[in-house]
């Protein structure tokens, strides 16, 4: 129960820490701007529905949701990753050489960010909540079965 506790805080955590980091960075410009906003509230969604809903009902809802924002949060990873590549060829530090390094290291440039302004770890915050949400799930809630009836005394 404690573990489900600090599990589901840490979601809340993140998912506040992730819309500050959106509102910070004004990510509400385009269509594909505004999905990191929905993964969110679905996010937020989910929580509530394993916080204060009966777990054994909302559990399979969860995953599904949890899921879903996964699949958000790697779209954001590729669309950050694949912008820092574009840019490559328009970084005045490498201009001149972006065509002669090895695909490796231009997608490794991109990754690290050491070309474009696109952080793909900022996706990655929304992909760790999720996981978080759907390791929140795996754990047990207690019931009145899992109480011990104590035993009478002779």
């Amino acid at each position: 129960m404690i573990i489900r506790r600090g599990l589901l805080a840490l979601v809340l955590i993140s998912i506040m820490g992730a819309a500050l980091e959106l509102a910070a960075e004004r990510h509400w410009q385009t269509l594909q701007q505004l999905l990191p906003w929905g993964a969110l509230a679905v996010l937020t969604l989910a929580l509530a529905l394993l916080a204060v809903g009966r777990p054994q009902g909302a559990v399979t809802t969860v995953r599904v949701l949890a899921l879903a924002v996964l699949l958000v949060a790697a779209f954001g990873v590729y669309a950050h990753v694949s912008a820092n590549y574009d840019a490559g060829l328009l970084d005045q530090r490498y201009a001149d050489t972006w065509d002669a390094l090895s695909p490796l290291t231009r997608w490794w440039y991109a990754v690290s960010k050491s070309v474009g302004a696109a952080p793909p770890l900022a996706p990655g915050m929304l992909a760790q909540s999720a996981l978080l949400l759907l390791l929140a799930t795996l754990t047990r809630t207690r019931t009145n079965a899992d109480t011990p009836t104590p035993v009478p005394s002779r």
